[in-house]
């Protein structure tokens, strides 16, 4: 084939040329991300019941939800919450479910409980869970001094977000923060109780007067029409001009009864830019957007705002594209040194700058053709697809600089040009689809691993096989033929002659090689010693997800554990932010609940996020230092975690579980066991390292006690009591008008006075219109209540944490401790997924080792030979571990990957080296003048001198492009830093070592009964 596509040298080029053409048309419309789009499989059912406690909402809600739920298809886990006023279902399904079919189900299901759930509550909302739900960027919203909340709410969602909404790539936009207008009714008592009048007349006044006729209409000859009420109310002057009956006869305007105006809703959660209150609108990208061209959209757009809207600020924060860019950055920046570092050593080696240019023609050619893999495959640029491109780029220079080698080696043993090219190539090309499938070997199983690994794996290896595919085509085919077209004109001869710089180099090879030969049996041995002491160092090193970057932000997650309001919280966050005053160059807060569409946590009027930007790490960690010791001096009871902001990839990778966590169900009750019993248990727990889950926590409640036996004495229904204290103390809405899809509630006016004094200062009204104390029906008392319901599949749980570091050891007792209190016991958490995940992982790297000696097996037709090439990998892998452990690394993704590179080179080398072995030996045993013991000797010593070369070239250029990174500064550089160690301490001392160990091992496998035999 390489013989008769280098005959049509033109043909091939411009074949070449236009596949080059098509690849770049193909590259504009590829979307740009920083993730790939990831269904992760969780769905989240949010409920919201004003005025309802924890067990109202379990009872009546969250369980007539689990139970229509529990038949989904391919639904693994489920896990409710319930708390004050707020309930949330959360759904883990197989990774193998089409979410989109999953979230129409779940839908549906919903619909069809609607009329088993409570006829006041909204509808349940359904949230799914995706990578694209990262937003891209915050858009802050500071409205100027004295310039009205509620008027910037609406021009942030009727105006700001339907721009944002409108920018090609912007799949959604998000508000918090926002302030609604309601209309309030504050009724006047005395004016009342004079005219002998109740706050249900007024209210019954109101609702008749916003009373609609729906789809009545009358008929006028030939016309038809529609009826309206004329009493319909719009405003307040309305609502005041609304006749009201005394029990006298008398028409009173209800604005004599009672106060009427606009004011703001009372908020159940704020946002914070500064120490302004201000609204955030969250911006999230489509899957197939280019986020490169969103955010300065994105920026473009706020310069417009600041135009023509000059009474609010802007400001655009956590951006997340810094970490894409970074990624891009470090990939232009390794192509950039590796081809001018190519170009100088081949310049060195070669002699000859004409192989340079072909290597800097051939490195972006075979890049952007990869690119068409990824339009075929639907993937998107990405952190992920471009990590595996470079892993891809070390094996894409290797093979170029080894078929350019190898065609020079050719000529210089006197064959003509074309013969060269051909010749060249047909003699490598086993050995190089053969090292190629062995990286692919060892890479593309891990795509079979379980949860959001394996699919993240995907797209890394698709990048990587495309890469290495079409380096295989650039080496065959373009690389031969470039060769041909600039050599053709040459006609300059080869003497056979290194240069001086090589010559050298031979020379020290030889020199080694000597010692090793004279010594065989004491190197292997040091060798062998080397394999287990080179991994030993692994014990040295810590182990991490990510490495760890410079981050100047981050958050603090404070839940403050009391039964605090929204402006107490607020209140709260702005001393903390007085603390730091001066500290921190940007902070911004979540206060309480946020409005967020797509917010899947937890949501509590107690709870607060605040992220800082610092202006350095010093900075930073003193400020951290001085919340840390604010919070636990002046708030004790608070719960808060410290740490840096979460970028795109923590968010992906946080799970929701617990580290270990013991759950248990009270098998006779079905409801949580009381705490006068529970504590006792606890007490008699197995361990003592753990704290109470999220059904064992305890806030201080009020529990209201209706007297029945003084309500039955004075004739007074207890739905009157109950709907006069739902009145007083909760958010009472009237009616609502309703007017051109806006919507603004009526509602009661919630008195500022203490309950205490309402129950002592409100009367009752009895049929004979006598009236009484409330506070005479009422009794109070203040109790610790538990603050959360809990519940999963099988229903109604409690549970404590363990941070043990081995929790499992405990197992057996926990499950007596529960048995002897009649409780069903059940464990779970991260620490079962992180040990399922270690199993899968050894049992694919056992397949990948499988097939890569399959491979190789099949290459050298021998079972002895792949042995060899294993036996290589621990030394370089050895080699990374110590430059590691000397730069102060950590085992992480990083790191991982570029061993994976590493090792991808160091096979390859091994795999043409032992290749170069065989077809020498089998040269030399045909010639007469050879017994098979010096035919071994001299292919051993000639194969190490011939591919040391392109050994030492890939080796050099592959280190010296990578090493710009390390003394590099920034987000991009410390992510790329445990990848750049790794394979420069594989690629020196493990190249090395393997130069000298793969002779050293084919002499030792070989066996000289064959050798005899021969």
């Amino acid at each position: 084939m390489v013989r008769f596509l280098l005959a049509r040298p033109i043909a091939v080029f411009m074949s070449f040329v236009a596949l080059l053409v098509f690849a770049f048309i193909v590259l504009r419309t590829l979307p740009i991300s920083l993730l790939p789009p990831i269904d992760v499989p969780q769905i989240v059912v949010k409920v919201s019941y004003p005025n309802a406690s924890p067990e109202a909402i379990e009872q009546n809600v969250l369980s007539p939800i689990r139970e229509g739920l529990i038949t989904l298809n391919g639904l693994e886990e489920m896990d409710s919450k319930a708390g004050s006023e707020v309930g949330t279902i959360r759904l883990t399904f197989d990774y193998a479910t089409q979410m989109e079919l999953a979230y129409i189900d779940v839908n549906e299901k919903i619909d069809r409980l609607s009329n088993s759930l409570p006829e006041e509550l909204a509808r349940p909302e359904v949230i799914r869970i995706n990578t694209s739900d990262i937003p891209v960027a915050r858009v802050q919203v500071i409205p100027n001094e004295g310039i009205d909340g509620i008027e910037v709410s609406l021009l942030a969602e009727n105006v700001l977000k339907k721009r944002i909404e409108q920018l090609p790539g912007v799949s959604l936009v998000d508000i918090n923060g926002k302030k609604d207008r309601i209309i309030t009714v504050k009724p006047d008592e005395e004016a009342l109780a004079a005219l002998g009048m109740t706050q249900q007349q007024v209210i019954a006044a109101i609702q008749s007067g916003n009373s609609e006729l729906p789809g009545i209409s009358v008929k006028d000859g030939q016309f038809r029409y529609y009826l309206r009420l004329a009493t319909r109310v719009n405003t307040p002057r309305d609502i005041e001009t609304l006749p009201v009956a005394a029990p006298s006869g008398a028409i009173v305007p209800l604005g004599r009864l009672a106060e009427v105006s606009y004011e703001a809703q009372e908020m159940l959660g704020y946002h914070l830019y500064g120490e302004d209150e201000a609204l955030v609108i969250t911006v999230h990208k489509q899957a197939t957007a280019k986020m490169n061209e969103l955010i300065p959209a994105l920026k473009e757009a706020l310069e417009l705002f600041r135009k023509d809207y000059p009474q609010v600020s802007f400001e655009l924060t956590q951006d997340q594209s810094n970490l894409l860019n970074a990624a891009i950055n470090n990939l232009s920046t390794s192509l950039l040194f590796g081809g001018i570092f190519a170009f100088a050593v081949l310049f060195a080696f070669m002699k000859d700058y004409r192989i340079p240019i072909i290597i800097g023609v051939s490195l972006p050619s075979s890049l952007l053709i990869s690119f068409l893999v990824f339009y075929f495959f639907d993937l998107s640029i990405n952190i992920i697809s471009l990590s595996g491109l470079a892993l891809g780029i070390g094996m894409l220079i290797d093979n170029a600089i080894i078929v350019l080698d190898n065609i020079t080696r050719k000529r210089e043993a006197g064959l003509e040009l074309f013969e060269a090219c051909v010749a060249g190539v047909e003699e490598v090309m086993g050995a190089l689809i053969s090292s190629v499938m062995t990286t692919l070997a060892v890479f593309v199983p891990l795509v079979f691993l379980s949860g959001i690994s394996g699919a993240l794996f995907f797209d890394q290896a698709v990048a990587v096989a495309a890469i290495l595919s079409v380096s295989l085509a650039v080496a065959f085919i373009l690389l031969p033929m470039l060769y041909f077209l600039f050599f053709s004109r040459s006609k300059k001869g080869y003497d056979g002659k290194e240069n001086k710089f090589f010559s050298g180099v031979l020379r020290l090879y030889d020199h080694g090689y000597g010692a090793i030969v004279r010594r065989r049996k004491v190197a292997l041995l040091v060798f062998v010693l080397l394999i287990p002491l080179g991994l030993a160092v692994s014990r040295l090193l810590g182990t991490q997800g990510l490495p760890d970057i410079e981050k100047l932000d981050a958050t603090l997650e404070v839940d403050w554990s009391e039964p605090i309001s929204a402006i107490e919280n607020r209140n709260r966050v702005l001393e903390l932010l007085g603390e730091l005053e001066g500290d921190y160059a940007q902070a911004e807060a979540d206060v309480g609940v946020r409005q967020f569409l797509l917010f899947g946590g937890e949501n509590s009027i107690q709870q607060s996020l605040l992220y800082f930007l610092f202006t350095s790490t010093e900075a930073k960690e003193s400020s951290l230092e001085k919340l840390n010791s604010y919070l636990k001096k002046n708030y004790p009871a608070a719960v808060f975690t410290l740490g840096d902001a979460p970028n795109a990839f923590d968010q992906l990778f946080n799970s929701t579980l617990p580290y270990y966590e013991v759950r248990w169900k009270d098998l006779e009750s079905k409801e949580p066991v009381p705490e006068e019993k529970i504590g006792p248990w606890l007490s008699q727990f197995p361990t003592q390292a753990w704290e109470r889950g999220p059904g064992l926590q305890k806030e201080a409640s009020v529990i209201f006690t209706l007297r029945a036996d003084r309500l039955a004495t004075y004739g007074i229904p207890v739905q009157t009591i109950q709907d006069l204290i739902s009145r007083l103390f909760g958010t009472f809405t009237i009616t609502d008008i309703r007017r051109f899809g806006e919507i603004t509630p009526i509602r009661l006016k919630e008195s500022d006075t203490r309950f205490e004094d309402l129950l002592r200062t409100t009367r009752v009204y009895a049929s004979d219109s006598t009236s009484y104390i409330l506070g005479e029906f009422v009794d109070y008392s203040y109790e610790d209540h538990y603050k959360f319901v809990t519940a999963d599949k099988g229903g109604i749980y409690q549970s404590v944490l363990l941070s043990e570091e081995n929790p499992a050891q405990y197992e057996r007792e926990i499950i007596r401790w529960a048995q002897d209190k009649n409780l069903g016991v059940d464990i779970v958490g991260q620490y079962f997924k992180d040990q399922e995940n270690i199993r899968q992982l050894i049992g694919i790297l056992l397949i990948s080792v499988l097939l890569l000696y399959f491979i190789l097996a099949a290459q050298f037709e021998s079972f002895i030979q792949p042995l060899i090439v294993v036996f290589t990998l621990p030394l370089g892998i050895g080699g990374a571990f110590l430059v590691l452990w000397l730069a102060g690394s950590s085992l992480n993704v990083m790191s991982a990957i570029g061993l994976v590179v590493m090792l991808g080179i160091m096979v390859n080398d091994a795999i043409l080296k032992i290749d170069t072995i065989n077809r020498l030996r089998k040269e030399y045993e045909d010639r007469s003048d050879m017994d098979p013991k010096e035919a071994l000797e001299e292919a051993l010593h000639r194969a190490g001198q011939i591919r040391l070369k392109p050994i030492l070239m890939t080796s050099i250029t592959t280190i010296l492009a990578l090493i710009p990174i390390i003394f590099s500064s920034g987000l991009g550089a410390d992510l790329q830093r445990p990848l750049v160690e790794a394979v420069i301490g594989g690629l020196t001392i493990g190249t090395l070592t393997a130069i000298y160990f793969v002779p050293l091992a084919y002499w030792f496998v070989t066996s000289k009964k064959k050798l005899k035999q021969a």
